[in-house]
């Protein structure tokens, strides 16, 4: 089992990340039943503005299509920027949507019998709304969302520490993290050995 985990920070490589920290988390939590994990800092990458597949030259977005197509498990984590989703996350769901063109060869839409979960940081309050946007976004594409497939952490409200800065909160968001590790696995497990079939017609 496969699972991709995109990170939307604004932060390009080789600065550090709060979002990919939080993200470790979860990914060991991945690894431990035994899902192989590759993450990737889309701000690090030329990822056109479009909704295709295929933007033309230079635009490596296909390269990430083609993971998420191999996978089983999604996760798309972001900051929390003026209590919403980074833009670099908003550039990646446009990218998704064109998953919506595309059909597997039983006609279901390419995003069926895919999990997918989300992770948040951030210094003020806004994560759930964070997670209801991304998450919303990747039901409409079609990828399945378990019961509480997301953990976040912050210190709202109002401006505030970073989180490799205050190891306030942590436990809680490890925990959570453990638990949406677990939920993704199982759910993507169960749709495994029973996908769901093509929308009727």
């Amino acid at each position: 089992m496969r699972a991709p985990v995109i990170n939307c920070t604004l932060k390009p490589s080789p600065q550090t990340s709060n979002t990919e920290a939080l993200a470790a988390t979860v990914i060991a939590a991945l690894r431990g039943h035994g899902v192989e994990v590759d993450v990737v800092r889309a701000v690090d990458l030329n990822i056109k503005p479009g909704v295709e597949t295929d933007m033309g030259e230079g635009d490596d977005w296909p390269d990430v299509h083609q993971k998420v197509l191999s996978s089983h498990i999604l996760i798309v984590a972001s900051p929390t920027w003026l209590g919403r989703p980074s833009s670099v996350a908003q550039r990646v769901l446009e990218r998704l949507d064109a998953l919506l063109s595309e059909t597997d060869d039983e006609e279901r839409p390419v995003a069926y019998n895919r999990v997918a979960g989300v992770l948040v940081t951030g210094n003020e309050d806004g994560a759930h709304h964070v997670i209801s946007e991304i998450s919303g976004a990747l039901c409409d594409i079609g990828f399945t969302i378990p019961g509480q497939s997301w953990t976040y952490w912050h210190l709202g409200p109002g401006p505030g520490p970073d989180y490799l800065d205050d190891e306030r909160g942590h436990d809680w968001a490890v925990s959570t993290g453990r638990a949406m590790a677990s939920n993704l696995f199982h759910a993507a497990r169960a749709l495994n050995a029973m996908p769901l079939p093509a929308p009727p017609s």
